[in-house]
Parts: structure tokens; C-alpha cells; sequence
């Protein structure tokens, strides 16, 4: 069995774009803002309450996206791998990263809108939007990364921040 989880990086700051001195913060390096600090503990936790393991976290590099891949890490116990190429990451190779992780149980966090369009894709399009810190889980009757993207899921879930 193959299985995958989504994870939209939680709410960020953008008060913060515009340092007191002026200068431009990078969009790689906007931090959660209150709201998304408290989104990603809380939806880490609720999906290890639901039974979600995961071999390893992959996240994109963007201090957002690690900072909610970290309470994903923590609440699941697995370990956390950053990967360059899931900032700003395609549907496309948002599933090639996490197919070439050479694990069963993936976690994969990072930005829209690589992430609506991935979970789309495998809900055969039940899920049209990923909000910030939506969790999609799929899991594949197969134990062949390269086989899965072709199989319609025998499970999957969805769960938004309330």
C-alpha cells in the first residue's frame, strides 16, 4: 500500500513583506502569522489522531512551508527532509518528489497552486480547492509509486482548518 498526504503550508505573514527599514522581505522567507501557527499543530495532531503514518515529511524549503512541515514531523514522529524543488512546485513534481522519496508513507508540504492541482488530479477533481494547512490523504492498493498516479485511490480524505 502506497499513501500520500497533502499539506498546503499554513497561514502566513504578510505584514512582514515590507521590513521597518523598508527593505522587501523575500517570499521565500515569509513566516506563519498567528493563525497558521496555530493551524499546523492542530492539524498535524488531528491527522496522526486519524491514523496517518508517514515515513518520512517532505517539504519545500520556504520558511512557511517548513515551519508547518516541522508540527507535521513532530506529531507523526517521522523525519523531516527539505527539498529545493517543492517551492513553487507543479502538480507534476510534487508527486515525482514524493514517488522518488523511496518510501510507502509520504507526506508532502508545500504551495499552491501545485498542491489544488495535485489533490484535483488524484480525487478525480472532488477536491478543486487546497486552503492554508488543508490536509488530502490518498492511499494506492499498490506498492508501485509509478503504478499509483494511474490507479483511482481506494481511500482518501479531506480536512480544512475550522
Amino acid at each position: 500500500m502506497i499513501s500520500l498526504a497533502l499539506v498546503r503550508h499554513a497561514k502566513s505573514d504578510w505584514s512582514t513583506v515590507k521590513r521597518p527599514d523598508g527593505r522587501l522581505v523575500a517570499d521565500h522567507d515569509r513566516p506563519l502569522n498567528d493563525r497558521g501557527g496555530r493551524d499546523a499543530p492542530r492539524m498535524a495532531q488531528r491527522l496522526a489522531d486519524a491514523g496517518f503514518r508517514a515515513d518520512v515529511v517532505l517539504s519545500s524549503t520556504a520558511l512557511r512551508a517548513r515551519t508547518t512541515a516541522e508540527a507535521f514531523a513532530d506529531a507523526l514522529g517521522a523525519p523531516l527532509s527539505l527539498e529545493d524543488e517543492l517551492y513553487g512546485a507543479s502538480s507534476k513534481t510534487l508527486w515525482a518528489v514524493a514517488s522518488a522519496a523511496g518510501h510507502p508513507r509520504v507526506l508532502v508540504v508545500a504551495h499552491d497552486p501545485g498542491m489544488s492541482a495535485l489533490a484535483a488530479h488524484l480525487s478525480r477533481d472532488r477536491i478543486e480547492h487546497m486552503p492554508t494547512c488543508a490536509v488530502a490523504t490518498f492511499t494506492w492498493d499498490t506498492d508501485d509509486w509509478d503504478v499509483a498516479d494511474s490507479l483511482e485511490p481506494v481511500d482518501w480524505t479531506y480536512d480544512t482548518p475550522r
